[in-house]
């Protein structure tokens, strides 16, 4: 379990690396996305683990890589661009 937590923790800083580089101007400050994605990745990572019990690594890692997806997709906003049409 702790190789699972270490490995799923590395996994969220990745990605949420990855995010910040490629979409900084619609996510929020860097400490708080490079602080979520091995938070999630964590969380992803306790939860599939209570689901699928020991002896399942891989499987809870990949649990975990798409919690973290989802959660850093809540962080991205939309775009300063676009307009949103309001309907009356």
């Amino acid at each position: 379990m702790a190789w699972e937590a270490l490995g799923s923790a590395v996994i969220g800083f990745v990605l949420a690396y990855a995010a910040m580089r490629r979409l900084p101007r619609r996510l929020p400050a860097r400490p708080l996305v490079l602080s979520t994605g091995p938070a999630a990745a964590l969380l992803g990572t306790l939860l599939t683990h209570a689901v699928l019990g020991p002896g399942h690594t891989a499987a809870t890692l990949v649990g975990a890589i798409g919690f973290t997806v989802a959660i850093l997709s809540l962080l991205i906003r939309p775009e300063s661009g676009l307009r949103r049409s309001v309907p009356a």
